[in-house]
């Protein structure tokens, strides 16, 4: 059955619309496979295909959606009614700020599909990379991986064509045992982006082996390792803990509606506030920081937003003053208004839904730090008198505005006069968000710089989970709280 997906949206313009689009889904594939202690214990396989359809009446979005070629017409027509009905209580009409028409085609790029890797040679595999962490001391070992296959089409009442291929893969190890106090160590992997494409032709056999190799040893470690120093120090972030530090500090607080109030009922707000932009002192001179949806390698790619923006790469902090934020069409304009001045001059392309069945919202693309220019891993420990370096997430609490935190990570390595001592247990650090990035000190040149992928961030009601990265350098920040 072939859809004419322009004449539904035309329908609706003649209708009264003042903007349409839809987003076709003709295939979604997820797959899920999990080992714990050499045994596979699951596969979840979701397949999916649909349509969502949104409506812009008066200044009131209609919505819906269905899985369902033969419904075509009913669910336009079910969206428009849900526009109309809106529009009687709306309060601020909904205005989208202007893009520029575009059409075209993104590919993720990818050498393996990994759903043409045969099953059992995924499983071999992971039973592989068991064995590699099957060593005395390791009590408790898991392997996971996860897939996604999908492509979505879009077209709008502007004239908009788009299509999305994405393809990626999402692998991780995990070792754990207790130590004499009878507290659990553990130690895991995540790969970051090594590549330029994300297909099962990461899955490298030497790398792996390596990266098991070590988190084995640095786990057996931990468990006679002293624990943590407390009080204030300086903290060295490797990037498998920066990219979770900039997520949850920088990439949240910065989702326009979230400054907006528009997730006050469910992830929360923000600390930032309209008057800040261009004037808040974010952080030290040091920090630069950006909404970056053209790194080919990262789950935050996606080449077009849900919007039918093309992906940017747009400042968000510069020199530690507050420039940017995350965008949408709507809330641009809605943001300018209440400012009553032009903070954002169009969309920043931030605009997607996890689903076809979900509205686009405000998400992260990849929020990175610029590398810097304080050199290597090496010449920031030998630059740093006190201080600890933090490896892995474990933990994390954030205030409700993201104002303040707290996270452990799963190692630390004491730092002392500018030498790289023995491995400590049970690291914490806490502060408040301003205060914290303002202590930084030391940002890693280009050779300490990583992507970090996130594969679960979680936002909006009903809830999304989407993907993205964190392209992150090794800083330091100084003064900071450190303890359980």
């Amino acid at each position: 059955m072939t859809t004419d997906w322009k004449h539904q949206i035309k329908r609706l313009t003649d209708k009264g619309a003042s903007y349409a689009d839809v987003r076709y889904y003709p295939k979604e594939k997820e797959d899920a496979l999990f080992m714990w202690n050499g045994n596979f214990l699951n596969f979840n396989r979701s397949e999916l295909s649909g349509f969502g359809v949104r409506v812009l009446v008066d200044g009131a979005w209609g919505f819906a959606a269905s899985s369902n070629l033969g419904d075509v017409t009913a669910t336009f027509d079910r969206a428009f009614e849900n526009a109309v009905s809106a529009a009687k209580r709306v309060g601020r009409p909904i205005r989208l700020a202007d893009k520029e028409l575009l059409s075209g085609r993104f590919d993720s790029p990818c050498e393996v599909d990994p759903f043409e890797v045969p099953l059992a040679e995924q499983v071999a595999f992971m039973k592989e990379l068991d064995g590699y962490l099957n060593q005395p001391g390791v009590e408790q070992r898991r392997v996971q991986l996860s897939t996604v296959n999908k492509t979505i089409r879009y077209y709008d009442s502007e004239g908009a064509e788009i299509e999305k291929h994405i393809i990626d893969i999402f692998p991780s190890i995990h070792v754990s045992a207790f130590d004499s106090e009878g507290v659990q160590q553990g130690r895991k992997y995540l790969p970051p982006r090594l590549g330029p494409t994300r297909g099962w032709e990461t899955m490298d056999r030497d790398h792996w082996k390596a990266e098991a190799e070590r988190i084995v040893d640095e786990m057996k470690t931990m468990l006679s390792a002293p624990k943590c120093p407390e009080g204030r120090m300086s903290v060295i972030l490797m990037p498998d803990m920066m990219f979770l530090q900039v997520h949850e500090t920088i990439g949240h607080p910065l989702e326009l509606d979230r400054i907006l109030g528009y997730e006050l009922s469910f992830a929360g707000g923000s600390f930032v506030r309209l008057e800040d932009f261009g004037q808040l002192q974010y952080g030290s001179k040091k920090l630069n920081a950006r909404a970056d949806a053209t790194l080919i390698n990262s789950p935050g790619s996606f080449g077009y937003d849900d919007d039918g923006v093309k992906a940017q790469d747009q400042m968000l902090i510069k020199e530690g003053i507050l420039v940017g934020a995350l965008t949408s069409r709507q809330m641009v304009t809605e943001a300018n208004d209440k400012a009553g001045r032009e903070i954002f001059k169009s969309s920043g392309g931030s605009c997607r839904a996890c689903a076809f069945n979900r509205v686009p919202i405000e998400r992260m693309t990849n929020i990175n730090v610029d590398p810097g220019e304080d050199g290597t891993l090496e010449d920031i420990i030998r630059n740093t008198e006190q201080g600890v370096i933090l490896s892995g997430e474990k933990s994390w609490s954030i205030g409700s505005n993201r104002e303040q935190f707290h996270f452990s990570t799963d190692i630390g390595w004491l730092v002392e006069d500018g030498v790289k001592k023995h491995i400590v247990k049970n690291c914490a650090y806490s502060g408040m968000t301003l205060d914290f990035y303002r202590s930084l000190t030391a940002v890693g040149d280009a050779s300490t710089w990583e992507v970090q992928y996130v594969d679960n961030c979680g936002k909006g009601v009903p809830g999304q989970v989407m993907q993205l990265g964190h392209g992150v350098p090794v800083c330091r920040f100084d003064h900071v709280k450190v303890g359980e």
